[in-house]
C-alpha cells in the first residue's frame, strides 16, 4: 500500500466517516476509529471538538493539506465580501488539484496533487505543476498530450462512483475541462456533510 492510499484510509478510520464515498473505504466495513481503544464508546463531542472535526474533514477531503495552507485559504476567504463559509468551498474547489479530481482525470486528491506535480496538467495551454494554482472562471485545464493514455487516467474517467459537477465542463475524450464557474457549498458533492460555518467558528477561537 502507498502512502498516499495509507494517508487516505487513515483519514476515513479517524474519522469515522467515508469521506469521499470510495468503495474500499474501511469505514463500509468498521465504523470504529482506528488502534486498540477504537471501538470504545464515544462519549458526547464539546463545541470545540466538533468544530475541530468540521476543520480536520474538511481539510481532509483536499488531501490533507497542511494547516499553513487551509490557513492561508480561510484567510482569503474571511478576507473577501461575502459569505465566508460559501467563499471557502469556493476557494479550495478552485485549486488546480481539486479541479483535477472533479474532472474525473484522476481516481483520487492524493493522485491529483501528485499529476499536477509532476507536469502532467496544462492551464490555458501552458504548463502548471503547482498544486494549490488557483483556477479562474473560463479557464480550460488539459492533460498533456503524453499523459492522456496513463493507466490512471483511463481508470478514473470511467469511475461510476462519483459525478463530474455542473461547473466543470469536461470533454473525457478530449481530456479537456472547463471551469465554468466557482460553487457554493451545495453545489459540490460532498460524500459526507461539510460544516465550514463550524470551521469559522473554530477559527474565531483560536
Amino acid at each position: 500500500m502507498t502512502k498516499r492510499t495509507s494517508a487516505k484510509y487513515k483519514i476515513d478510520r479517524r474519522m469515522g466517516e467515508n469521506i469521499w464515498g470510495r468503495p474500499k473505504s474501511p469505514v463500509n466495513r468498521r465504523e470504529y476509529g482506528p488502534g486498540q481503544h477504537g471501538q470504545r464508546r464515544k462519549g458526547k463531542m464539546s463545541d470545540f471538538g466538533l468544530q475541530l472535526r468540521a476543520k480536520q474533514k474538511l481539510k481532509g477531503h483536499y488531501g490533507d493539506m497542511t494547516e499553513k495552507q487551509f490557513r492561508r485559504i480561510f484567510s482569503d476567504a474571511e478576507r473577501a465580501r461575502g459569505d465566508t463559509g460559501e467563499l471557502l468551498i469556493g476557494l479550495l474547489e478552485r485549486r488546480l488539484d481539486a479541479v483535477v479530481y472533479r474532472a474525473k482525470f484522476v481516481p483520487t486528491v492524493f493522485a491529483a496533487r501528485q499529476f499536477v506535480n509532476h507536469g502532467h496538467v496544462l492551464v490555458n495551454g501552458r504548463r502548471v505543476n503547482i498544486p494549490s494554482y488557483r483556477v479562474q472562471e473560463g479557464d480550460v485545464i488539459e492533460v498533456r498530450e503524453k499523459s492522456k493514455q496513463l493507466a490512471l487516467v483511463l481508470e478514473a474517467s470511467q469511475l461510476t462512483e462519483r459525478d463530474v459537477p455542473d461547473y466543470i465542463d469536461v470533454d473525457h475524450n478530449k481530456m479537456v475541462a472547463t471551469f465554468v464557474r466557482t460553487p457554493g457549498l451545495s453545489d459540490v458533492p460532498f460524500a459526507v456533510q461539510m460544516e465550514p460555518n463550524l470551521v469559522i467558528e473554530y477559527y474565531a477561537q483560536n
